[in-house]
């Protein structure tokens, strides 16, 4: 289950969001560490998007009814403002929120243009600038791909057309060892997305795609929710990660229902 991969990124990711120590020994340490693991918005608004596809309801009305019961998952500042008003327009927003929550529909969708379709959907109602947009597109074809069993050279020349070396800071044509002592901390999803896809592309599982993540200073839970789901799907599982022991341990009742729906 690609949303369960970007589920448990998430919550690992979550360690190291903020306050990732500069020696951090990302090889080594305890894939899961310390107390600041947990769900964030990244979860939250991944299960909506869920919820919403299955129950064939309004994607903007399940996105704001979830969202509410969870005000301190980390929102950031214009999303928040969305969730909790009266107004539920697009903002424009190139984020790597679009990116981060839409795993399902790479998992869900066989057909590869309503997979592509529905992604851009869930981004625009907030993240309807095109690298939202394309951030999203770009997320939820990678997850199908693994699924349908490409290659990860076919992901990566994928990846690459849409984030090219020539117009993209942190292309997937950068290795980790370029991008790492350069890469600066953002949000957003040009700057996000090609980097966590070359994090998975650089791993031989998932417990080395978390720590290829940790080894950056970036917005690792996001990291963790975008390619979290094409790991999980490429490599059919998580090996020795307990992942169904950590999603039960941090997610709610709740969550956790729409997650194994």
């Amino acid at each position: 289950m690609a949303i369960k991969g970007a589920v448990l990124g998430d919550i690992l990711g979550a360690q190291y969001e903020f306050v990732r120590p500069a020696d951090l020994d990302w090889k080594n340490v305890p894939i899961l560490a310390n107390n600041r693991a947990g769900f964030t918005d990244d979860t939250v608004m991944t299960l909506a998007i869920k919820k919403a596809i299955l129950d064939n309801a309004d994607l903007v009305k399940t996105m704001v009814e979830i969202g509410r019961k969870y005000p301190d998952s980390g929102y950031g500042g214009r999303f928040g403002k969305w969730i909790m008003g009266e107004k539920h327009m697009p903002y424009n927003s190139w984020g790597n929120g679009s990116a981060m929550r839409v795993a399902f529909v790479g998992e869900y969708f066989g057909d590869y243009k309503e997979m592509q379709e529905m992604a851009a959907k869930t981004a625009e109602v907030t993240h309807n600038h095109p690298e939202g947009v394309k951030g999203a597109v770009v997320t939820a074809t990678c997850i199908w791909m693994a699924k349908q069993g490409k290659t990860k050279e076919e992901i990566y020349e994928y990846v690459l057309s849409e984030y090219p070396k020539e117009d993209y800071e942190y292309s997937i044509g950068y290795s980790l060892d370029e991008i790492r002592p350069r890469y600066i901390w953002s949000e957003s999803c040009q700057d996000s997305v090609p980097a966590a896809m070359r994090c998975f592309y650089e791993s031989s599982d998932y417990e080395t795609f978390m720590r290829n993540i940790y080894s950056i200073h970036c917005d690792s839970d996001t990291f963790g929710a975008i390619a979290g789901g094409v790991a999980e799907e490429y490599y059919k599982g998580f090996g020795d990660i307990d992942a169904d022991g950590i999603i039960k341990l941090y997610l709610d009742k709740d969550l956790y229902e729409i997650l194994n729906r």
